[in-house]
């Protein structure tokens, strides 16, 4: 248990969120008022009953009760209110600029239009200004989607680039290697767009796919990725580099009882940039404040331990020198005064 880093202070830090999957914000509340509105039968008619549908206990099981959720987001408006609830909890956890991984493929495929959704979540981002909040969105790829797919995503998206920051690669990464969509990523880096990827935690070729985002996709983070403490040589690389690495405590405690906390410090020790955020927080218990405390809680973690991981969030985020310097001013300020 931490003696130094109490809850309060971990929400009130000043912090940058980095992976945050939008559609992993729909509460239970949320998901039964859209499904009514929408007339979408879930077949669940409380929120108790929402609630107990929310059990997985790896990957493939989250999944399987994720994608179905969203039959409830069907208009812009849809899309509206879910970005803007999670704002307000990014706003009372004292978050000051995000990046919001979205998944269009997951509506699309539903045949919802792109432009329904990034209208409505864009829409959010820019309201979340009146929260104090800097909100960015990021287009993900569903791995387990073809290469086509993903190509006729960028292609369809890109016209709406002024609306979105980067490119991502999320879902199931059981052989779907980063290298499935090299392509894409080429085509995305060239319309200048940032790139990160995920490589969650103890998937098959781990390792293998750390190594392909890293050297041929070349981006410039990677989520979760703390399976990379399992080849000095990468780390050593991303140290060099100052490639994020975005680790989700809460959301790691479902696949690994340690939340791969002895990683994060590992990784902290060495000076790479890892940061701490909450993923999908209607389904894993926590936003972004609970999963600094909970890492610190069960990791003693110092309150410097805590503040680098927060400094580390503004450093890796794709703002300009300018904003990041605000920011770290304004985080040195409340370290000062708390």
């Amino acid at each position: 248990m931490s003696t130094e880093v109490t809850q309060a202070f971990t929400h009130g830090l000043p912090k940058a969120e980095l992976h945050l999957h939008i559609e992993g914000t729909l509460e239970p509340d949320l998901k039964l008022k859209l499904a009514q509105r929408n007339h979408v039968d879930i077949g669940q008619h409380t929120i108790e009953e929402v609630q107990k549908a929310y059990q997985y206990d790896d990957l493939a099981s989250f999944l399987a009760v994720y994608y179905p959720a969203m039959n409830v987001l069907q208009h812009e408006q849809d899309f509206y209110d879910l970005a803007f609830a999670y704002l307000q909890r990014a706003a009372a956890n004292n978050v000051r600029h995000v990046e919001i991984f979205f998944d269009p493929q997951a509506h699309t495929s539903r045949g919802i239009p792109f432009k329904t959704v990034i209208d409505g979540l864009y829409r959010a981002t820019v309201d979340a200004r009146a929260l104090n909040v800097d909100a960015q969105l990021i287009l993900c790829f569903l791995r387990d989607f073809s290469k086509e797919s993903a190509r006729q995503t960028l292609e369809t998206a890109l016209p709406y680039k002024d609306k979105f920051i980067g490119i991502g690669l999320d879902s199931d990464e059981h052989n779907n290697p980063p290298m499935k969509f090299a392509r894409q990523y080429e085509d995305a880096a060239a319309a200048g767009l940032h790139l990160t990827a995920h490589c969650d935690i103890d998937q098959k070729d781990s390792i293998e796919h750390i190594r392909q985002a890293l050297e041929q996709l070349d981006v410039e983070r990677l989520d979760h990725g703390t399976n990379i403490v399992e080849d000095p040589d990468l780390v050593q690389l991303v140290a060099r580099k100052g490639i994020g690495l975005t680790s989700c405590p809460l959301s790691n405690s479902f696949v690994s009882p340690e939340m791969k906390g002895k990683e994060v410090l590992d990784l902290l020790a060495q000076h790479v940039k890892v940061s701490i955020n909450s993923d999908d927080p209607a389904y894993f218990g926590g936003y972004i404040g609970d999963n600094y405390y909970a890492l610190a809680d069960k990791f003693n973690l110092t309150k410097a331990q805590v503040v680098q991981l927060a400094r580390n969030s503004f450093e890796t985020s794709w703002i300009s020198a300018t904003q990041k310097a605000l920011y770290l001013k304004e985080l040195d300020a409340y370290v000062a005064t708390h």
